[in-house]
């Protein structure tokens, strides 16, 4: 599907110009993972992160934390409480992923809710009560991030009678603007399912989507997408396709891609795509120009960010493709060293915003303006 034709850029000698928005030993937190972003409009910027104890996934202790901008990313605020943990009585939250209503104006956050397990070894079930449960939550903001309703979602992400456990993937998902589900937002996922169609000891991971019409009032659950299809990232097309572009559960070095005609309902599998090296790390798929309309060609520019080697989290890359996905080129290495998730949004007038973190020590945003980036 996808032929990058290119030869890989230079690897610079330091990342491009960012700031540090957490660092190890300062702050609420000692480590910082896991990041999200997502634009209000009119420079107005929202960035999550998970507060760790040890930098270890949950069970450690674990809580989120968010920054804010108002102007395009240039300046940061303090640290602001997204959802504290409860350290007496063991509740733990992760892995943030934003989504912005543009209709209504509402945020909302989807994360992951555990106690005693991760996901290496949660149970499958839907009561958020019990401690063996990884739970889905979203939370909703009506007042651009400054306060939040949660409630949970783990019934309809992750049915026991499909699926033993599940998380929302960490990052940013979408609201579509084309076609006739227009308005509807949607939030990766990646699940553990029973690879027979019934509990058993057989599992296979896949993606999919929770979708909702109502502007997040209700919530549903589209159907799973492929094998070793992990933590995935999704991106609106020029006429309404969603691509989905995933992180390969076996590690093989490359990445998976799966299309959607349908919103997110169902999917077309088309495997491995072997063009991309990824070593099974987290990334970001983002159109760079969302408002533009469908006939302008800037409409069909994706930016792509992760880790561009197939064996080690290090390299961090800026992949342009101008068709849609079709065909991709390498624009720029943002981070020669080690990385692990990283996330890009686009900003105004054609910047780009991107959030990445580097072993738990740090985590560096960087706003790039639009002739930063080589076609």
């Amino acid at each position: 599907m996808i032929d990058l034709g290119h030869t890989p850029l230079p690897v610079p000698d330091a990342p491009v110009p960012h700031q540090v928005l957490a660092r190890a030993g300062e702050g609420p937190w000692p480590r910082y993972r896991i990041v999200g972003l997502v634009h209000l409009g009119e420079g107005h910027l929202l960035a999550a992160f998970d507060g760790r104890e040890t930098g270890q996934d949950v069970p450690d202790p674990t809580g989120l934390l968010q920054r804010r901008s108002l102007d395009g990313g240039r300046t940061w605020g303090p640290f602001e409480s997204l959802r504290d943990a409860d350290r007496e009585g063991r509740h733990w939250f992760c892995d943030p992923s934003y989504i912005h209503d543009r209709l209504t104006g509402a945020v909302h956050v989807f994360y992951s809710y555990a106690k005693d397990r991760g996901v290496w070894d949660a149970v499958a079930g839907t009561d958020d009560t019990d401690r063996d449960v990884l739970g889905s939550v979203v939370g909703t903001s009506d007042d651009q991030g400054r306060s939040w309703t949660h409630r949970s979602v783990t019934a309809i992400a992750a049915p026991p009678e499909l699926v033993r456990t599940a998380f929302p993937t960490s990052g940013a998902g979408i609201q579509l603007r084309r076609g006739e589900h227009a308005g509807r937002l949607l939030q990766p996922y990646c699940g553990w399912f029973w690879a027979d169609g019934r509990p058993g000891e057989q599992q296979v991971v896949r993606s999919y989507v929770l979708f909702s019409d109502d502007h997040g009032r209700t919530w549903q659950r589209g159907d799973p997408v492929g094998r070793d299809m992990d933590e995935t990232t999704i991106a609106e097309l020029s006429d309404g396709r969603v691509l989905l572009n995933s992180r390969d559960h076996a590690r093989g070095g490359h990445r998976r891609v799966a299309v959607s005609t349908d919103g997110g309902l169902s999917w077309t599998d088309h495997g491995v795509d072997e063009q991309f090296l990824d070593p099974g790390n987290n990334a970001q798929l983002a159109r760079q120009f969302p408002e533009v309309p469908p006939e302008d060609p800037r409409a069909q520019v994706l930016l792509l960010t992760n880790t561009w080697d197939a064996f080690a989290r290090r390299r961090g890359t800026v992949s342009v493709s101008g068709d849609d996905g079709c065909t991709w080129a390498e624009s720029l290495v943002s981070e020669p060293g080690p990385l692990d998730y990283s996330v890009v949004q686009a900003l105004d007038d054609g910047a780009i915003g991107i959030i990445w973190e580097v072993e738990a020590r740090e985590i560096r945003f960087a706003r790039l303006e639009a002739d930063t980036l080589v076609p």
